[in-house]
């Protein structure tokens, strides 16, 4: 559709739904009624008796009702089915030219952004979680998780590692009332209001948003940060603050399968001191002093962690010697590690 069809047809459809505030009450008042007079019309709303006669008469030029002319005037309701019918067609039209002319934002050119808009946080949120190739961390109110619910099912069947923190406690249906085996691999619940609204994708697509930024009548905030290393630190807010002081409702124990692909050392190495057998590695990440991409394969000969798992590492074996790796923002290691993969030997 030429531009000047494709601005026409937006004007038209926006005239057709672009009613007055006395048009608005007119037209709901005779859909209630099915058939008024001009009087009852006035009585019924706040439009004054001089107004009336124009409002219903514009709203027959639009199509919306018709004007039976007697003694007084009547207003007759119009089936919506019927009054909007072609409205349906020129939409499907419309939108369809509209998308061959879309052009996808370039989003990733920054690492983080800030974002108002309750429906683009919602947005976001549902992309990291559609984008997710191996690993996800959810913090979500039940009301999401019924949001998202087909999208979780999908990465789960996709073989997504899936940890849900629920948010708060007293609102969600426990094991017994809903499967959460359908749509994650880990479930927590956690007391309290505060808690936010969080989703990581594979460690770096991050988002981090209040619980108040997604009530309609609020006006607050939400972070992104798009295929950025900075995603760690909402990686890090979620393993070390608010998985750790949840109740859980299912556990991941029955979910150590190899070979599988890691974000968090900290649940490499968890999987790794619970399972049995001997294991190699293949990591990507850079490296501590120099900050050069780097990459070791080798097998497994150490792992370390703390009785509270907030610190972990493991060693590689490669053909250099013994290669120490360690998380996000590691000092003493070898290497940052940004992508694990481990399998059995």
């Amino acid at each position: 559709m030429a531009s000047e069809d494709l601005g026409g047809e937006l004007a038209r459809i926006n005239e057709r739904f672009d009613l007055s505030e006395y048009e608005t009450s007119a037209y709901l008042a005779v859909l209630d009624h099915g058939r008024l007079t001009a009087a009852a019309i006035t009585e019924r709303t706040d439009i004054p008796q001089p107004r009336v006669y124009d409002t219903v008469r514009d709203l027959e030029e639009r199509g919306l009702v018709e004007l039976k002319e007697s003694r007084p005037i009547e207003v007759l309701a119009i089936d919506p089915e019927e009054a909007f019918g072609d409205i349906h067609a020129s939409l499907d039209t419309l939108v369809g030219d509209l998308e061959s002319r879309y052009t996808t934002p370039a989003r990733d050119a920054e690492a983080a952004s800030l974002v108002k808009s309750r429906s683009t946080i919602l947005r976001y949120l549902e992309t990291a979680i559609e984008n997710a190739e191996y690993e996800l961390n959810l913090s979500l109110t039940p009301a999401l998780v019924e949001r998202f619910e087909d999208s979780l099912a999908a990465r789960r069947e996709a073989g997504v590692t899936i940890e849900l923190l629920l948010t708060p406690a007293t609102d969600v249906p426990s094991p017994d009332d809903y499967d959460y085996t359908a749509i994650a691999t880990a479930v927590r619940a956690r007391h309290g209001i505060t808690t936010p609204v969080l989703a990581v994708a594979d460690g770096t697509h991050a988002v981090y948003a209040t619980q108040d930024a997604l009530v309609a009548d609020r006006e607050r905030y939400g972070v992104v940060f798009n295929r950025s290393e900075l995603g760690f630190l909402v990686s890090g807010f979620f393993d070390t603050l608010l998985w750790t002081t949840a109740d859980v409702l299912l556990d991941r124990g029955n979910e150590r399968s190899f070979p599988r692909r890691y974000a968090s050392i900290r649940r490499c190495v968890a999987d790794l001191v619970e399972s049995e057998g001997e294991f190699d590695a293949h990591v990507e990440g850079r490296d501590v002093e120099t900050g050069e991409r780097r990459s070791v394969t080798g097998p497994v000969v150490d792992i370390e962690s703390n009785t509270t798992n907030l610190t972990a590492r493991l060693t590689v074996e490669t053909d250099a010697g013994t290669i120490s790796v360690g998380g996000q923002a590691a000092t003493y290691e070898d290497i940052e590690a940004h992508e694990l993969q481990i399998e059995r030997r």
